[in-house]
């Protein structure tokens, strides 16, 4: 097992004053995809939001290190910079600010804070372009306002052309492959195949195994009440699909 990316210890997090992470721990190790699977309510959403620091969600216990620095202490736009990629389930519609618009100041910013160089319209364009045609979508699709009138696909094929441009150490996917047809699923799985490297990990929310089948994924982690109930590899998405999530935790 390579070194850890992402330490996760004793995490506690509360939204509204509900507790909804009770003493949550977990490692990703870089160059590996990880799988949490979960019922509704198990805090998988509350787990992502929280690595990427989203406002609203209170940290009362245990710490988070990325990199081998405290995560805890970065503002959202730092964690970005560093590397953390959040695919949203509820991708935000912006109107009235353009596609192209949006990509490019993204990634300009996160290539701001590697020391890399801003790039120049045309040259971005042509950047973009490439990514498009990963994801077969038409150049049109710069054109429109972020999300605004976005199909469920379009939407999560949005989050993954981000994914792709901005090239993050630590991508995680939250639900990316809800509403997406079976071609779209294996190209959301080519990309992230591809994107895999020694040094960079992802981690995958989902609740369905049909993405799975088109992965190599390294761990499953299953997540009850608040915290990792139970980890392993791939086999545990086959007893839970036997047996239910029921079944599953009747044995553990």
């Amino acid at each position: 097992m390579s070194a850890p990316l992402l330490s996760i210890n004793n995490l506690t997090v509360v939204k509204d004053e509900v507790p909804i992470l009770s003493g949550c721990s977990l490692t990703v190790p870089k160059g590996e995809v990880h799988v949490i699977v979960g019922q509704n309510g198990s805090g998988k959403s509350t787990l992502a939001a929280t690595l990427a620091g989203k406002p609203g969600y209170q940290i009362t216990q245990g710490s988070i290190n990325y990199l081998g620095k405290d995560l805890l202490t970065m503002t959202p736009e730092v964690r970005a910079g560093e590397g953390i990629f959040l695919a949203f389930q509820y991708p935000v519609e912006i109107p009235g600010l353009s596609m192209i618009e949006f990509l490019r100041a993204s990634t300009n910013a996160v290539r701001g804070y590697r020391g890399e160089a801003s790039l120049e319209p045309l040259p971005f364009l042509d950047y973009v372009r490439s990514k498009l045609k990963v994801l077969k979508l038409g150049e049109q699709f710069l054109e429109r306002s972020v999300n605004d009138g976005f199909s469920g696909g379009e939407k999560k094929r949005n989050e993954i052309l981000q994914l792709l441009l901005l090239e993050p150490r630590l991508a995680i996917l939250d639900e990316t492959d809800s509403g997406l047809d079976a071609d779209a699923l294996r190209t959301v799985a080519q990309v992230i195949q591809e994107l895999r490297s020694p040094e960079e990990s992802f981690l995958i929310i989902t609740h369905y195994a049909k993405l799975l089948s088109c992965l190599t994924v390294n761990r499953v982690h299953v997540m009850h009440q608040g915290k990792i109930a139970c980890s392993g590899g791939t086999e545990i998405i086959t007893d839970i699909e036997r047996h239910g999530y029921a079944g599953l935790f009747a044995s553990l």
